[in-house]
């Protein structure tokens, strides 16, 4: 009788580890996924005849008057500002265009990237290059008459060295 029972119990076992397992309680919901694709320009970007070097000099003069602006550095050999605005850091460059059929004076590229150096396409920095786009103008106006003054004082000041 207990190898009747030992055998009763091994087929009991076996049946229970044949069992198929049902459907589980909680089914896993895959839901689509949407596809962001990054911008390949940005937003707001401009042309201005302009040297690139005032165009720089002017960019960082509105930027640190421009309320909501975070000056965060510079770099003028790379022509480029480093800011925030509305929470969002980005980086402002000024790029020389070359001369071609189409382009035949001094003309200077403002645009904007994210740190990384990919395009940017966001409200905040279209916002910020509109402001610089309308400002720019009467901007570079003043840093040229600066630096004409500065000449002018610079060039003075040698005169009366030379005379002393």
């Amino acid at each position: 009788m207990s190898t009747r029972l030992a055998l009763l119990l091994l087929l009991a076992i076996l049946a229970a580890g044949c069992r198929t397992p049902g459907k589980p309680l909680v089914q896993e919901v895959v839901l689509p996924t949407e596809v962001v694709v990054p911008p390949t320009t940005t937003r707001g970007e401009f042309t201005i005849e302009a040297d690139k070097l005032d165009t720089w000099n002017a960019v960082g003069q509105i930027a640190v008057r421009t309320r909501g602006v975070e000056y965060q550095g510079r770099a003028q050999m790379l022509d480029l500002y480093v800011l925030r605005y509305r929470g969002e850091e980005f980086v402002v460059l000024t790029k020389a265009l070359l001369a071609s059929a189409t382009i035949t004076r001094l003309t200077t590229r403002v645009t904007a990237t994210t740190p990384a150096g990919k395009p940017i396409d966001s409200d905040a920095v279209a916002d910020l290059l509109a402001l610089l786009q309308r400002e720019l103008p009467a901007e570079i106006e003043s840093v040229r008459a600066r630096q004409a003054e500065e000449k002018k004082t610079k060039a003075g000041n040698v005169k009366k060295k030379k005379k002393s």
